[in-house]
């Protein structure tokens, strides 16, 4: 068994894995198109249906959304713990840019730099270097 996590988007899925890859260091494994399917009527679109992205030891799934049912990510983060100060300010410059800070990146008891956002594609993320135990 696996368990994966999947990203809604409002159009912007393909945009959003391919700036994760190259700001997170995650491998692109797919990505297909509403137009690309095997059975796509003509009307069919480039909204992306199946995309997948290792990252972090993990895999998200993602898929584009029609615009109007699309709802940035409220209730649940994605929480990326790095190995250093530095690559948490690093990803932090990259995430916030054109997203809303939710907490400030600060130190803190249990970790040397933690903060809270939704990136420019509407998904929340929670970055941590953690102290040493």
């Amino acid at each position: 068994m696996q368990l994966y996590t999947q990203l809604n988007f409002g159009g912007t899925c393909a945009e959003a894995f391919a700036f994760y890859a190259q700001h997170l260091g995650g491998t692109l494994q797919m990505m297909m198109r509403q137009n690309e399917a095997p059975d796509a009527s003509p009307g069919a679109t480039d909204a992306v249906i199946h995309a997948r992205l290792d990252l972090a030891g993990t895999v998200l799934i993602g898929n584009d959304v029609p615009a109007g049912r699309f709802q940035n990510m409220r209730s649940a983060y994605l929480y990326l713990q790095v190995d250093s100060d530095a690559e948490a300010e690093r990803i932090r410059a990259a995430l916030a840019e054109g997203g809303e800070v939710f907490m400030h990146m600060d130190d803190s008891f249990f970790a040397s730099r933690f903060m809270m956002l939704r990136d420019r594609f509407g998904i929340s993320w929670t970055i941590i270097h953690e102290r040493p135990r």
